[in-house]
């Protein structure tokens, strides 16, 4: 893997840990105090993130009223949707807990975390997520999350112990094509992933370009019966829309586009996606087979039950006949989402190693690439702030869905050393998994304890 660490945006800085042990992730060579850095970094970040950031704090710090036209300028249309009340209400009910301080700023790429300090002392986490266009797709504000400090191997052990949360977990070397095992906890156990399934269409796809079935300035089309539910901004588009293979594979992995992953996975057909799982090493592809498709997961999960009722009792014969009748607009929406049912076989199951397999494969596939294009794609997004003094390249996915919650890196230090981190975490019950910020913590965590190695880059 030929990578290099994607400019980050100057607004991820921090301090160490602040009130109440919350995470906090450095940057190399910041020397300010938390509040200072963070005050100073936002400020003076241009990113499209750091200026929605930017508007975001002002907003909540402000005490006028905001008009419709001003939100619309700034927000995706989907988002003000979801507030039939209107957002100004939502925006007074989080102004009513302030004033507040911002005590710290992690913005990597388009995804972003700012910490408010209310007057109580009490921290708050307010969460910018943008779209390729640079609108707000998602503004939460809710208490931030406490991530326990990680010095041992004990220590993820202790993090990852969550009543009614299964867990899994795996630290690799992998150095001249040979895998060291750090440390493990459950990882020949599979687990739904949600999203990292787009690791295995990634893989097929780099496969059909390799042999000459697709380019990546082929395009595909936006069809109705393709378009899926967010994450992602792809479902947004005009029936007859045209975005090239190359940007639509982008937006699969670095903004874990659900119909980009859809499209491509159409454009491949099932099969190749299935040899591609193969290919990769999974150690059981029956439990890929047949390979689904995010809006069939969505269709069937939160759909029609008598659909999910053949889905749960049906052999794969059944099941790849079943998918054949979905072929047709998705009749969900992302509000029907709610029970778990990965427990139902819809989801995508690996185990931790399936998933160092597939992403040491994808590092592979990048070295052979002359041109770039996957080295590209795969190393857009890191998930959080990279220290490039230790890693010259880093390949980050995540996935979720109710019940799911998986992360996983492979980092390749300044001596051509792979290491892999994966973390994954499910349950019966959606509030015992969260948003997610607790499981990055902790990935954050265990990369910036030197508990994986790296070798740092040499002067010269």
């Amino acid at each position: 893997m030929r990578t290099a660490i994607p400019a980050q945006s100057a607004a991820a800085v921090s301090g160490r840990v602040g009130r109440r042990g919350a995470m906090m992730i450095d940057v190399p060579g910041s020397v300010e105090s938390a509040s200072g850095a963070a005050e100073s970094a936002l400020a003076r970040d241009d990113t499209p993130l750091g200026v929605q950031a930017r508007w975001a704090l002002d907003l909540l710090t402000g005490v006028r009223p905001v008009s419709q036209e001003t939100l619309a300028g700034h927000f995706v249309s989907a988002f003000l949707d979801k507030h039939p009340q209107g957002f100004p209400a939502v925006l007074d009910a989080w102004r009513d807990q302030g004033p507040f301080r911002l005590a710290e700023t992690r913005l990597v790429a388009h995804k972003g975390w700012l910490t408010l300090e209310d007057p109580t002392g009490t921290r708050h986490a307010l969460s910018v997520i943008i779209d390729s266009t640079g609108l707000i797709r998602i503004l939460q504000m809710q208490p931030e999350t406490v991530v326990p400090e990680v010095h041992s191997w004990a220590d993820v052990d202790e993090a990852l112990r969550i009543p009614g949360v299964d867990s899994s977990f795996l630290a690799a070397r992998i150095e001249r094509g040979r895998r060291t095992v750090l440390h493990e906890l459950a990882a020949e156990r599979p687990m739904p992933t949600g999203s990292a399934y787009k690791l295995y269409v990634m893989r097929a796809l780099v496969h059909a370009v390799d042999h000459g079935e697709l380019g990546w300035d082929d395009e595909v089309v936006i069809r109705p019966e393709l378009r899926s539910l967010p994450t992602g901004d792809m479902q947004d588009l005009a029936d007859g829309t045209r975005v090239t293979v190359r940007e639509t594979a982008r937006k699969m992995i670095a903004m874990s586009d659900n119909t980009a992953a859809d499209l491509i996975a159409d454009r491949l057909g099932r099969d190749a996606v299935e040899r591609a799982v193969r290919a990769s090493g999974h150690h059981d592809p029956s439990l890929l087979s047949p390979f689904l498709a995010s809006r069939e997961v969505f269709e069937l999960g939160w759909g029609d039950p008598v659909l999910r009722k053949i889905w749960t009792e049906g052999d794969e014969s059944a099941r790849r006949r079943l998918l054949g009748q979905l072929a047709r607009p998705l009749t969900v929406r992302s509000s029907d989402l709610g029970p778990t049912v990965h427990q139902l076989g819809l989801d995508w199951r690996m185990s931790a190693y399936d998933v160092c397999e597939v992403l040491t494969a994808l590092a592979q596939d990048s070295a052979r690439d002359a041109t770039g294009t996957v080295e590209s794609i795969l190393t857009e997004y890191p998930g959080i702030a990279i220290d490039s003094e230790i890693w010259a390249g880093a390949i980050f996915k995540g996935g979720s869905c109710p019940g799911v919650m998986m992360f996983c890196w492979l980092l390749e230090d300044h001596e051509g050393v792979r290491h892999v981190l994966v973390l994954q975490q499910a349950s019966d019950e959606q509030r015992l998994i969260g948003d997610g910020l607790l499981l990055r913590g902790i990935g954050a965590r265990v990369i910036d304890s030197g508990l994986l190695g790296g070798a740092k880059r040499t002067a010269g």
